[in-house]
């Protein structure tokens, strides 16, 4: 089945389109996530330069078999429309009917998310896991968007991560993270986005124990061994050329 909305396949894929909005009263500014907006991130037709195009790991050997011993290959080969590992770099969006429609600004670490304050054992007084979507990529692999909200007592706190594990390939996230300081004057938005990217191998070597595979399939596990090795999985990666490696830092500004 594919989805008219989104134009991807979506058979193995959440049943049900989840969504879930903020809303700053204030200003009148609405931010959501929701599944068909995120596949409608997901790229579409033939990959280029850039989209950080995957093969599983047998595509190579098939490939040489068939051009081997005077094989010939078809004229034609027919291609997915779509990228096979759902990869979205969706942060989220400001609804069409928000009353107030801020401005993104760059910047150089200032503001920045105050990490000391996000791990301190402050009152959490709402917390919600919104899945988007997930599909387990033929059983090559598994491909997914989770929305994490957490609000205490000074702010509020959001965790947009997609997680990519192609067997015996690669791994991939893509981190949102956005904060909100209920103190802050004039109300602001601080938004950080994060592209990582490793070969199969290199995070499989970081496994605490060597013959339990269990920790490759843990968003955690394999967000923290990427964060680990940023010295590469921000710059290199998996060698696939993917475009969204690196931090993006940027801020908005709210009424009040």
């Amino acid at each position: 089945m594919t989805s008219p909305a989104v134009s991807v396949p979506v058979h193995l894929l959440s049943e049900s389109p989840n969504s879930r909005s903020i809303q700053h009263r204030p200003s009148g500014w609405k931010y959501s996530f929701s599944t068909k907006d995120a596949l409608s991130a997901v790229k579409k037709g033939e990959l280029g330069d850039g989209d950080g195009g995957v093969k599983v790991d047998y595509a190579d050997a098939w490939l040489k078999s068939r051009s081997s011993n005077n094989n010939v290959m078809p004229k034609t080969v027919a291609t997915k429309p779509y990228d096979w590992t759902y990869t979205t770099t969706y942060p989220g969006h400001t609804e069409t009917d928000s009353t107030f429609q801020p401005t993104w600004t760059s910047s150089d670490g200032t503001p920045s998310i105050p990490i000391a304050e996000l791990t301190r054992p402050d009152p959490i007084l709402f917390y919600a896991e919104i899945p988007l979507f997930e599909d387990e990529l033929h059983d090559n692999g598994s491909s997914g968007l989770l929305i994490r909200i957490r609000v205490m007592p000074t702010c509020i706190f959001i965790l947009s991560r997609f997680t990519l594990r192609v067997d015996n390939v690669l791994f991939r996230v893509f981190d949102t993270r956005i904060y909100h300081s209920f103190e802050s004057e004039p109300p602001m938005v601080i938004r950080e986005m994060n592209g990582w990217e490793a070969p199969y191998s290199a995070i499989k070597d970081r496994l605490p124990k060597r013959d339990d595979l269990t920790p490759l399939t843990d968003p955690n596990f394999i967000a923290k061994a990427l964060a680990d090795t940023h010295q590469y999985s921000q710059t290199q990666g998996a060698r696939t050329g993917w475009r969204s490696l690196g931090k993006q830092l940027e801020y908005a500004t709210l009424k009040a």
